[in-house]
């Protein structure tokens, strides 16, 4: 038993690390697709869109597909469909063919955002089970995965190696890893509700979203993920265009805002262990909205870019302990994660955009006000993330 629920947490791991890979590896090597392609950067901007359409598409659908066919189908079928976007992207680009490349942003998003959601269901079902905080630990693989990914492509940009060399050889490496993980997931788990519910505790008769805690928390995580995505989208165009730093030091704040991230994902479950999940989301909201208002307000470059290391820090923890707090806030919860995660997913989806139009007219560091709202209102609703009344085996929040 011992060993079959550490192999499905650490399953849990790769599923996220490999998404993390894959997307750091296209997009450091955006610019070597765009001269493949002769493409302008509006060109660029619309074969992108195919990955935000079939996020979207794979998001809004992933929680049917679970009910249908379990986590463990839909996290394979969405792992493979992303790899198989990869695949295309480098196919792409070797032809100069523009509609394989934006075949393969569609088929990236697709299984990305299908499977994400079902990731997110199964680390939460582990952690039911362990005790331990593995959603902390599942998402710092992602992070692990993206600078790992990030570094790769720095490396084999600066030697030259062909974008669909680097591309091609990121899928195959790929698959004997997502094959072995997929083996360790226990088939059927999430079409229905996990057996194991407490039978004094019954399939609640109202929809979730209806319950006012569950909203609550959806609205923290959503307000954290605009944190992280507006980071991940924005940073490095804000380092260049707010405080006039040249491309490859823009590249590596952001490089530090990851690298912070990964360390607070890994580090964190100390912090929950002694703290509790609503102090410590508290504390890290806190701590990001240090960070970004630095950002905005600051006008020396070198302030700013350690205000981003204590950004990353703060927003670490917001997804995993946000989709934690869904998990454990009552009865069904692979609707309840499922919910709460896809109001995430949007934000990254929707936010990163609007903070581009608002940047066109205002400047990035201005429109980065509405990520400092977003944390303060993180803030405020952090004890709805706090452990349910009665609950004996955890810590008490304050």
């Amino acid at each position: 038993m011992g060993t079959s629920i550490g192999r499905r947490r650490l399953s849990t791991y790769i599923f996220l690390f490999i998404p993390g890979l894959a997307l750091a590896s296209w997009v450091t090597r955006t610019p070597a697709i765009r001269d493949e392609l002769g493409a302008t950067t509006a060109g660029m901007g619309l074969l992108l869109f195919g990955v935000s359409i079939g996020s979207m598409t794979g998001i809004l659908s992933s929680a049917r597909l679970v009910r249908r066919f379990g986590t463990r189908a839909v996290i394979a079928g969405g792992l493979s469909l992303m790899l198989t976007g990869v695949t295309l992207l480098g196919v792409g680009a070797a032809l100069s063919q523009t509609p394989i490349v934006f075949l393969g942003f569609l088929c990236f998003g697709l299984g990305l955002g299908s499977a994400e959601i079902a990731i997110n269901i199964e680390g939460a079902e582990v952690e039911r089970i362990t005790g331990a905080p593995v959603l902390v630990e599942v998402h710092g693989s992602f992070s692990a995965g993206t600078l790992v990914g990030a570094i790769a492509g720095i490396a084999l940009t600066s030697v030259a190696l062909p974008v669909s060399v680097h591309l091609l050889g990121v899928a195959v490496l790929s698959i004997p890893i997502l094959r072995w993980g997929i083996r360790g997931i226990e088939p059927g788990f999430g079409r229905q509700p996990a057996p194991t519910e407490p039978v004094q505790a019954p399939l609640e008769d109202k929809p979730v979203w209806k319950d006012l805690r569950l909203v609550l928390i959806a609205v923290i995580l959503l307000a954290m993920a605009l944190a992280e995505g507006s980071a991940t989208d924005w940073l490095p165009l804000l380092m260049v265009d707010g405080y006039d730093l040249d491309e490859s030091s823009g590249s590596l704040v952001f490089a530090g805002f990851a690298a912070t991230m990964t360390l607070g994902r890994f580090g964190g479950r100390h912090l929950l262990e002694r703290y509790g999940r609503a102090v410590t989301l508290r504390g890290g909201a806190i701590l990001g909205a240090i960070g970004v208002a630095v950002v905005i307000f600051a006008g020396d470059p070198v302030a700013a870019g350690f205000a981003v290391l204590l950004w990353g820090l703060g927003v670490s923890l917001g997804f995993p302990l946000a989709i934690s707090a869904a998990s454990d806030s009552g009865p069904d919860s692979v609707a309840r994660v499922s919910l709460v995660a896809t109001a995430g997913y949007i934000a990254f989806l929707v936010g990163p955009p609007l903070l581009g139009f608002l940047g066109e007219h205002f400047g990035l560091r201005s429109a980065m006000l509405v990520v400092l709202g977003a944390l303060t209102v993180a803030i405020l609703l952090s004890p709805a993330v706090g452990s349910p009344p009665g609950d004996p085996e955890r810590a008490p929040e304050p």
